[in-house]
């Protein structure tokens, strides 16, 4: 029989490790500027704690009973959080045809009206006329006439633009005629250290697959319109991290440069690496911002980075969509890795919908993955999406800023991740915890006080 003393010593350890745990939550949330997450964490600290150090005021039969409701609840809990329960069988899929880079709309978008490019397209794809050139005529991404239009932040953003794209004349050469012998695993093991030396977060290698590589050339070097070949057995992935405070802002202005900059960070390793193989004497090519060949978040999901989600980005198991992606193919030997199907993250995004609540364009579908282009998947409008931002003046991203995987790479939301790949009683759980720290629909956070605002403000 437990005594009172040892009753009342039970509540005030579990009073003071709930209170340091709520308080550790809350300095991690006061470091994310999430205010809400950091003044929540405090209440339930309070409350919870205070309540198991009222405890020991109770009486002998009220705090037996209050003990085994304790022992009950973390039972059941660890049973609910910590077994394999709602586990989803792998979903394999792969799309069955290729994709013309022509019908993006970014592709769309470079098209000048009176040009044979214009008039090529718009012969072969009537439907899509009258909504690109109402995007024409708004005022554009980076347009001193946008909603969020700030000169300081812009400037910087198309200098990082501008700087991808000199990195575009570097994206592919004649390799060396000597080939220095390597197997598979060397080749591998030398590219992977090297693309996280130059700063990639994670790396993977796939097999190039015909469905991964664009039919036709839509941008970059190439004849517009020009069939696409590449005869490269192998392709690696990687991801640059989009740094959080700064795409808390999304979609103000801070984002758009956080966005350009990493773009400039993925083709900076992508070129190098690229100009790696080809110096080992290797045919490689790069592909990133404005000169690809291949869709990148396809790759990467064959090269095992991660899943593709509800917002039609690739969902990374430690940054969600808060990465950029680059991707270099070879005809080099490399070992591949294996895909990144993620049951649970389906699971996730198919319960979540936070995305598609706070999409400002309407962009983000609520329903069931559907098939599309020869694949399940969630099907982003593009063309709304793409709208919205030519108004803004940004690339938005709040999709981004308010996904639950999206929080910082560290201990906290580590073990929530970890619990959603394990059970589907945790994802549900998480989802409804996620809701009330950060709210159904966060408040978007100001521009960093970094940025110089001028003549008008986001």
């Amino acid at each position: 029989m437990l005594q009172k003393s040892i009753l009342d010593l039970v509540f005030i350890t579990f009073g003071l490790l709930t209170a340091l745990l709520f308080l550790w939550f809350s300095i991690v949330s006061i470091k994310e500027r999430e205010k809400r997450a950091a003044a929540v964490s405090a209440g339930l600290g309070i409350g919870i704690s205070g309540t198991l150090f009222l405890a020991i005021c109770f009486t002998y039969s009220v705090q037996i009973v209050i003990f085994y409701a304790l022992i009950v609840l973390l039972a059941v809990t660890l049973i609910l959080f910590l077994l394999p329960i709602g586990k989803l069988p792998p979903d394999q899929h792969s799309p069955t045809q290729r994709f013309d880079e022509r019908n993006i709309v970014f592709a769309r978008h470079r098209l000048q009206p009176g040009t044979p490019q214009y008039e090529q397209y718009y012969t072969l794809h009537p439907e899509n006329q009258l909504a690109d050139d109402r995007n024409r005529a708004r005022p554009g991404i980076l347009s001193p006439y946008s909603k969020h239009a700030n000169p300081a932040a812009f400037a910087a953003a198309d200098a990082s633009f501008q700087i991808t794209e000199t990195l575009g004349s570097l994206v592919e050469g004649e390799p060396v005629d000597y080939r220095l012998p390597l197997t598979p695993e060397e080749a591998t093991r030398y590219l992977k250290a090297q693309a996280r030396h130059f700063g990639a977060s994670d790396v993977g290698i796939t097999q190039l697959e015909p469905y991964h590589i664009y039919s036709h050339i839509g941008r970059g070097p190439g004849e517009y319109g020009g069939a696409i070949n590449l005869d490269h057995s192998h392709a690696l992935a990687f991801t640059v991290e989009m740094d959080f405070a700064t795409m808390q802002s999304a979609p103000y202005s801070a984002a758009v440069i956080e966005s350009a900059h990493q773009y400039i960070e993925a083709g900076k390793i992508a070129v190098q690496l690229a100009a790696a193989i080809r110096l080992l004497g290797y045919q490689a090519r790069a592909h990133i911002d404005g000169s690809y060949r291949v869709i990148c978040p396809a790759v990467a999901r064959d090269a095992g980075l991660g899943e593709i989600g509800r917002i039609s980005l690739l969902m990374t198991p430690e940054l969600g969509p808060r990465v950029r992606l680059g991707v270099v193919t070879t005809n080099l030997e490399l070992v591949p890795d294996s895909p990144g199907a993620d049951p649970s993250v389906i699971d996730f995004c198919t319960i979540c919908k936070k995305c598609a609540d706070n999409c400002p364009s309407g962009s983000i579908p609520f329903g069931p993955r559907m098939e599309a282009d020869g694949i399940l998947r969630w099907k982003l409008n593009p063309q709304t999406c793409f709208a919205y931002w030519n108004e803004i003046g940004t690339d938005c991203g709040i999709c981004m800023a308010v996904c639950p995987y999206a929080h910082p790479d560290n201990l906290a939301h580590n073990l929530v991740r970890w619990g959603n790949r394990r059970s589907g009683f945790f994802r549900r759980a998480a989802l409804r915890l996620d809701d009330l720290f950060y709210g159904r629909k966060p408040k978007r956070h100001p521009n960093p006080k970094w940025l110089v605002s001028a003549k008008k403000k986001d």
